[in-house]
């Protein structure tokens, strides 16, 4: 008998028949002699309603009715999932964030889980009984609902598989699995058997949309193993997995991009110490978290410096940057969001070179102009006009070998 936590998104359970369609999922799971916790969203749609909705009576919120009200589209659904299962004759409870406590801090609306008792969820699934727990809320200090911001029921479900020490966490979405790179963009890109940890975040982190960002840190900090797949088809998914699981690595596992991102230059800045401080340093102030950084210095005494920051941050930025003109001493400010982020991934280049150079020389055989560069241990991103998007991917997909 196995320990399994299966979550589903909210285009899994957004409506009666795809709810009885999980129902008869997780009956499968426990017809196998397993053990069961499911995670379920909101249906598909409710959350941004409710959002909506406190929207039009407070321009700010009050963050902690904000919460009480966006959490309710999970209470719903845990509640029809449980029904649904106990009318197949599977026994089946439904628990709140509060009920299981699933213990977070008090930020609400991005609230981060402290600690997850367990005793009332394996005394419910030792008895037979598939606990059914509503995901991306908790209970914060004074007994208050909080909820852990975007992509939070991923989050909840892999954090109960770590505290339940689950064989698997299965989160099942609308993809069956992760692809090379976007298929909808590359028709040859292919489903990954197992990608690493390290793999998933990078992915996640660069624009892939499978996974939560904090989702896959969870799982890599806990060692739990994760699987994506399709709630929609039977097909296999893709395990996220430790690297020592992978036997056969390829240099290159996948490539990601993000058109999220905008371009800001300061031409000619005063090169001299700390000028960098004095830039970035009221843009943090400002919560506007600073991603590629590149800077060119002339012969004349000033420095072009070029960064990129979010695109829904760029204007922010150039409002901060113009109130700091007079002690920054700038010759022109050049915003561009004409940009998309284009990263190849992949824990093999730790023991391969010239794993950029051919990134590099296959974008410029296309003509492809690239603007930032930056690299990790396993990744290397540029910056290259958006209406290259396609092409750069289709390329960069052939000449890393990842192709059907």
């Amino acid at each position: 008998m196995a320990r399994i936590v299966q979550k589903f998104g909210g285009t899994s359970v957004a409506d009666i028949t795809r709810i009885k369609s999980v129902a008869r999922r997780v009956k499968r799971e426990v017809d196998a002699g397993n053990q069961v916790a499911v995670v379920v969203s909101a249906m598909s749609g409710v959350t941004n309603q409710l959002v909506a909705w406190t929207n039009d009576l407070a321009e700010i919120p009050d963050a902690r009715e904000y919460d009480v009200v966006v959490a309710s589209g999970e209470q719903v659904t845990a509640g029809l999932t449980a029904l649904a299962l106990q009318e197949i004759g599977v026994p089946a409870r439904s628990f709140l964030g509060w009920q299981v406590p699933i213990e977070t801090d008090g930020s609400h609306g991005k609230a981060r889980i402290g600690g997850i008792p367990t005793e009332s969820l394996r005394g419910c699934m030792d008895a037979g009984v598939v606990a059914v727990v509503a995901g991306f809320q908790g209970v914060g200090p004074g007994d208050r609902v909080t909820t852990l911001g975007r992509g939070g029921s991923d989050t909840s479900a892999v954090a109960l598989a770590a505290a339940l020490q689950a064989e698997r966490c299965d989160i099942f979405t609308d993809v069956d699995g992760v692809y090379t790179t976007d298929p909808r963009i590359v028709a040859k890109a292919r489903k990954l058997d197992k990608i690493t940890y390290e793999e998933m975040l990078e992915m996640a982190s660069l624009g892939a949309k499978v996974l939560q960002t904090r989702s896959v840190e969870l799982a890599m900090n806990h060692r739990v193993r994760v699987q994506v797949l399709s709630s929609f088809t039977d097909a296999p998914g893709t395990l996220v997995v430790d690297e020592d699981e992978i036997v056969e690595q390829q240099v290159v596992s996948g490539i990601a991009y993000s058109r999220d991102e905008a371009k800001v230059t300061l031409v000619k800045v005063a090169d001299r110490p700390g000028v960098a401080a004095a830039i970035f340093g009221p843009l943090s102030a400002g919560a506007i978290n600073v991603d590629m950084i590149v800077q060119n210095i002339s012969e004349d005494g000033t420095t072009d410096l070029t960064f990129t920051v979010a695109k829904a941050d760029l204007a922010r930025t150039v409002k901060v940057l113009e109130e700091q003109r007079g002690t920054l001493v700038y010759q022109a400010l050049k915003p561009d969001s004409n940009v998309v982020k284009i990263s190849v991934i992949g824990v093999g280049m730790r023991s391969h070179t010239g794993v950029a150079q051919l990134m590099f020389k296959t974008l410029a055989d296309k003509g492809i102009n690239i603007q930032v560069i930056s690299t990790s241990e396993i990744k290397v991103s540029v910056l290259i006009a958006e209406e290259y998007t396609e092409l750069a991917l289709r390329a960069l997909h052939t000449a890393y070998g990842l192709d059907v």
